[in-house]
Protein backbone atom coordinates (compact mmCIF):
# COMPACT_ATOMS: atom_id res chain seq x y z
CA UNK A 1 0.00 0.00 0.00
CA UNK A 2 2.92 2.31 0.67
CA UNK A 3 3.97 2.12 -2.98
CA UNK A 4 0.49 3.14 -4.14
CA UNK A 5 0.41 6.00 -1.66
CA UNK A 6 3.65 7.25 -3.21
CA UNK A 7 1.85 7.45 -6.57
CA UNK A 8 -1.35 9.04 -5.27
CA UNK A 9 0.56 11.63 -3.27
CA UNK A 10 3.12 12.33 -5.98
CA UNK A 11 3.08 16.01 -6.90
CA UNK A 12 3.23 15.36 -10.66
CA UNK A 13 0.45 12.71 -10.53
CA UNK A 14 -1.86 15.03 -8.60
CA UNK A 15 -1.08 18.01 -10.83
CA UNK A 16 -1.88 16.05 -13.99
CA UNK A 17 -5.01 14.49 -12.49
CA UNK A 18 -6.38 17.87 -11.36
CA UNK A 19 -5.62 19.51 -14.72
CA UNK A 20 -7.20 16.57 -16.56
CA UNK A 21 -10.35 16.90 -14.49
CA UNK A 22 -10.47 20.58 -15.45
CA UNK A 23 -10.14 19.67 -19.14
CA UNK A 24 -12.95 17.14 -18.86
CA UNK A 25 -15.32 19.24 -16.75
CA UNK A 26 -17.69 19.76 -19.70
CA UNK A 27 -17.03 16.35 -21.30
CA UNK A 28 -20.27 14.49 -22.04
CA UNK A 29 -18.71 11.05 -22.36
CA UNK A 30 -16.51 8.85 -20.19
CA UNK A 31 -14.02 10.81 -18.11
CA UNK A 32 -10.58 9.76 -16.93
CA UNK A 33 -10.45 10.93 -13.32
CA UNK A 34 -9.74 8.98 -10.18
CA UNK A 35 -13.11 7.21 -10.32
CA UNK A 36 -12.19 5.66 -13.67
CA UNK A 37 -8.67 4.80 -12.56
CA UNK A 38 -9.93 3.02 -9.43
CA UNK A 39 -12.67 1.24 -11.40
CA UNK A 40 -9.99 -0.11 -13.75
CA UNK A 41 -7.85 -1.19 -10.78
CA UNK A 42 -10.72 -3.01 -9.06
CA UNK A 43 -11.90 -4.67 -12.26
CA UNK A 44 -8.35 -5.78 -13.15
CA UNK A 45 -7.89 -7.25 -9.68
CA UNK A 46 -11.23 -9.09 -9.86
CA UNK A 47 -10.33 -10.47 -13.30
CA UNK A 48 -6.97 -11.66 -11.97
CA UNK A 49 -8.65 -13.48 -9.09
CA UNK A 50 -11.20 -15.09 -11.40
CA UNK A 51 -8.40 -16.35 -13.64
CA UNK A 52 -6.22 -17.56 -10.79
CA UNK A 53 -3.44 -15.23 -11.87
CA UNK A 54 -0.75 -14.67 -9.28
CA UNK A 55 -0.48 -10.93 -9.86
CA UNK A 56 0.63 -8.52 -7.19
CA UNK A 57 -2.30 -6.25 -6.23
CA UNK A 58 -0.04 -3.18 -5.86
CA UNK A 59 1.33 -3.78 -9.35
CA UNK A 60 -2.17 -3.93 -10.86
CA UNK A 61 -3.33 -0.84 -8.98
CA UNK A 62 -0.21 1.11 -9.95
CA UNK A 63 -0.68 0.23 -13.62
CA UNK A 64 -4.36 1.22 -13.43
CA UNK A 65 -3.60 4.52 -11.69
CA UNK A 66 -1.06 5.44 -14.36
CA UNK A 67 -2.59 4.01 -17.54
CA UNK A 68 -4.29 7.28 -18.59
CA UNK A 69 -1.68 9.70 -17.22
CA UNK A 70 -0.91 10.87 -20.78
CA UNK A 71 -4.47 12.10 -21.42
CA UNK A 72 -3.58 15.70 -20.55
CA UNK A 73 -0.89 15.75 -23.25
CA UNK A 74 -3.37 14.29 -25.73
CA UNK A 75 -5.77 17.15 -24.97
CA UNK A 76 -3.00 19.74 -25.15
CA UNK A 77 -1.05 18.67 -28.24
CA UNK A 78 -2.69 15.59 -29.74
CA UNK A 79 -0.01 13.10 -28.71
CA UNK A 80 -1.64 9.67 -28.26
CA UNK A 81 -2.04 9.29 -24.51
CA UNK A 82 -0.51 5.82 -24.38
CA UNK A 83 2.69 7.33 -25.83
CA UNK A 84 2.66 10.51 -23.77
CA UNK A 85 1.94 8.50 -20.62
CA UNK A 86 5.11 6.40 -20.61
CA UNK A 87 7.62 9.17 -19.74
CA UNK A 88 5.20 10.67 -17.21
CA UNK A 89 4.62 7.30 -15.54
CA UNK A 90 8.38 6.66 -15.54
CA UNK A 91 8.95 10.00 -13.81
CA UNK A 92 6.37 9.20 -11.11
CA UNK A 93 7.60 5.64 -10.63
CA UNK A 94 11.14 6.86 -9.94
CA UNK A 95 9.87 8.09 -6.59
CA UNK A 96 8.34 4.76 -5.57
CA UNK A 97 9.67 1.49 -4.20
CA UNK A 98 8.66 -0.54 -7.27
CA UNK A 99 11.53 -2.64 -8.62
CA UNK A 100 12.91 -2.03 -12.10
CA UNK A 101 11.13 -5.15 -13.35
CA UNK A 102 7.83 -3.97 -11.84
CA UNK A 103 8.31 -0.50 -13.35
CA UNK A 104 8.85 -2.07 -16.76
CA UNK A 105 5.61 -4.03 -16.37
CA UNK A 106 3.69 -0.90 -15.36
CA UNK A 107 5.15 1.08 -18.27
CA UNK A 108 4.22 -1.75 -20.66
CA UNK A 109 0.66 -1.56 -19.29
CA UNK A 110 0.55 2.20 -19.97
CA UNK A 111 2.04 1.75 -23.44
CA UNK A 112 -0.29 -1.09 -24.49
CA UNK A 113 -3.58 -0.43 -22.74
CA UNK A 114 -5.25 0.37 -26.04
CA UNK A 115 -3.91 -2.60 -28.02
CA UNK A 116 -3.91 -5.90 -26.14
CA UNK A 117 -6.32 -8.81 -25.97
CA UNK A 118 -9.15 -10.07 -23.84
CA UNK A 119 -8.71 -13.13 -21.65
CA UNK A 120 -5.02 -12.80 -20.77
CA UNK A 121 -3.59 -12.90 -17.26
CA UNK A 122 -0.57 -10.63 -17.57
CA UNK A 123 -0.75 -7.19 -15.97
CA UNK A 124 -0.90 -5.40 -19.37
CA UNK A 125 -3.66 -7.76 -20.56
CA UNK A 126 -5.66 -7.28 -17.37
CA UNK A 127 -5.36 -3.48 -17.55
CA UNK A 128 -6.44 -3.47 -21.20
CA UNK A 129 -9.50 -5.57 -20.49
CA UNK A 130 -10.41 -3.80 -17.26
CA UNK A 131 -10.19 -0.43 -19.00
CA UNK A 132 -12.91 -1.57 -21.39
CA UNK A 133 -15.04 -3.59 -18.96
CA UNK A 134 -15.08 -0.93 -16.25
CA UNK A 135 -17.12 1.43 -18.44
CA UNK A 136 -20.89 1.25 -17.76
CA UNK A 137 -22.02 1.91 -21.35
CA UNK A 138 -25.21 0.01 -20.56
CA UNK A 139 -26.27 2.93 -18.30
CA UNK A 140 -24.93 5.83 -20.33
CA UNK A 141 -27.43 8.39 -21.59
CA UNK A 142 -25.02 9.37 -24.38
CA UNK A 143 -24.34 5.90 -25.79
CA UNK A 144 -26.18 6.64 -29.04
CA UNK A 145 -23.92 9.58 -29.87
CA UNK A 146 -20.68 8.05 -28.50
CA UNK A 147 -17.89 7.69 -31.07
CA UNK A 148 -16.95 4.23 -29.82
CA UNK A 149 -18.17 1.48 -32.15
CA UNK A 150 -20.79 -0.81 -30.61
CA UNK A 151 -18.35 -3.73 -30.41
CA UNK A 152 -16.14 -1.71 -28.04
CA UNK A 153 -18.95 -0.55 -25.76
CA UNK A 154 -19.55 -2.44 -22.55
CA UNK A 155 -23.18 -3.50 -22.43
CA UNK A 156 -22.78 -6.10 -19.69
CA UNK A 157 -22.31 -5.88 -15.95
CA UNK A 158 -18.77 -7.01 -15.30
CA UNK A 159 -17.55 -8.45 -12.00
Amino acid sequence: MERLTAIIQHKRFREILFRLEECEREREYCCHGIEHLLAVARTAYALSLERGACVDKDLLYAAALLHDIGRLAQYNDGTPHEQAGVPLAREILQDTAFSEEERDCILESVRCHRARRFGGSSVPDLIFEADKRSRPCFLCKKTDSCKWPDERKNYIVTI
